[in-house]
């Protein structure tokens, strides 16, 4: 069990790790040259790909990598996604983004595609190698290993870019991708007698029609719609973080050792009480405690935008945000993975993720202009209040749809 979880462990470093290079360090990066806040939103849809990976996901049951295949359907893909996406960094790390913003685009489209690549084949690899009781000490491995990815890709990046050109951070973040290779090479791919090998047309169908039939079409449809508006304010705040702490005054070097290192402590704990939370209380009510925990949090940074640059101020408020995404990040998983069929492992988990995370992915591109508006009609502090206010409204409607299933007495078991 203990080399699954460091296997795992390493995978999540790297799912983590481009996933941020592209969704949040890349807003820093962009912002620190001059690039305007509606340009920076927009390269939030980048990363739609994440959002989209259910139409790619039947290949990754469908198909195996030749000659990477030799270590299984999951591992073989992985490999070859990692190798893709270390390409994709160093592509990134040779453009000028002031003068040529759109080849930069591509690399990071580069990333961001076979991450979500990457991505289903590793959440595809983590639910076949265990049975559902250990999919919890799973889930946090996993959660552990995008936690030190968030770190790595944040704050020892801000901290190098201090000193050194931007260019130099990205080639080192590629080199680092090695250790998804370690990561795969350690994990063992079971054989998956159960997974339904049908073409990608019928394996969308049939894993919808297998959802709907499992759940009913009002408990189905209501699961989905959760789960499409569960982490609204999270996703559409992310990109525009980092601007935030840099127009509150606050430097890369600040903003990488001691806020990212809160985050990242914080975050750890926070996905531990997750899961005690999920073996203490039903899903549902995990979901709706994690749910509050983020409204409430995101609503601090409206304090901090209204005051002066206070360095441990800001780290608190981080910290306690980050507390609340550790914790909604592993109730999550594991309320998606309680929705899964093994016969459509992949393509499942990736439509459930997809629905999670393509409405914020969506939103999150409109966050630039949303920022750049709300500045413009007020000073920069109070823009910034307002910003905070409006995504935090944001986690209303999933609350609601919390209380509204809970009241159907529709269950949702975490056994």
């Amino acid at each position: 069990m203990k080399q699954k979880l460091l296997g795992m462990m390493l995978l999540g470093f790297a799912s983590g790790l481009p996933y941020m290079l592209v969704f949040s360090t890349l807003s820093a990066w962009l912002r620190d040259v001059g690039i305007s806040l509606t340009e920076i939103g927009f390269f939030a849809w980048l990363v739609l790909t994440y959002s989209l990976k259910f139409l790619w996901a039947p290949l990754v049951d469908r198909y195996s990598i030749p000659l990477f295949g030799q270590l299984g359907k999951r591992k073989g893909w992985i490999l070859l996604c990692q190798i893709i996406i270390v390409i994709a960094l160093i592509g990134m790390s040779s453009v000028d983004p002031i003068s040529n913003l759109k080849l930069l685009a591509i690399f990071a489209f580069m990333a961001a595609f076979f991450g979500s690549i990457q991505d289903i084949a590793i959440d595809a690899l983590r639910i076949e190698m265990a049975d559902n009781k250990e999919q919890g000490n799973l889930a946090a491995s996993y959660q552990l290993g995008y936690r030190i990815a968030i770190l790595v890709a944040t704050s020892i990046a801000l901290i190098f870019a201090d000193q050194l050109d931007w260019s130099y951070v990205y080639q080192f973040m590629s080199l680092l991708m090695v250790l998804g290779v370690v990561g795969v090479l350690i994990s063992h791919e079971p054989k998956n007698h159960e997974i339904a090998i049908v073409r990608i047309d019928q394996a969308l169908v049939q894993s919808f029609q297998d959802f709907f039939s499992r759940f009913g079409i009002w408990a189905a449809s209501l699961i989905l719609l959760l789960i499409s508006t569960y982490r609204l304010t999270d996703i559409v705040m992310g990109p525009m973080a980092m601007p935030f702490y840099l127009d509150m005054g606050f430097t890369k070097t600040e903003i990488g050792a001691l806020v990212k290192t809160v985050a990242l402590a914080t975050s750890i704990l926070g996905f531990f009480v997750g899961g005690y939370l999920i073996k203490k209380l039903t899903l549902t009510s995990s979901l709706l405690i994690g749910g509050v925990s983020v409204l409430i949090t995101n609503l601090f940074f409206a304090i901090v935008a209204n005051l002066e640059a206070d360095i441990s101020l800001l780290s608190l408020i981080v910290g306690l945000d980050s507390f609340a995404a550790g914790l909604v990040g592993t109730i999550n998983i594991a309320f998606l993975t309680s929705l899964v069929s093994k016969k459509y492992t992949a393509v499942q988990y990736a439509m459930l993720t997809s629905f999670m995370m393509l409405p914020g992915k969506f939103f999150s591109g409109f966050s630039g202009m949303l920022a750049d508006y709300y500045v413009s009609i007020s000073s920069l502090q109070t823009g910034w209040a307002y910003f905070f206010y409006t995504t935090s409204a944001m986690s209303i409607p999933a609350l609601l749809l919390i209380v509204i299933y809970q009241r159907t007495h529709v269950p949702i078991n975490n056994s």
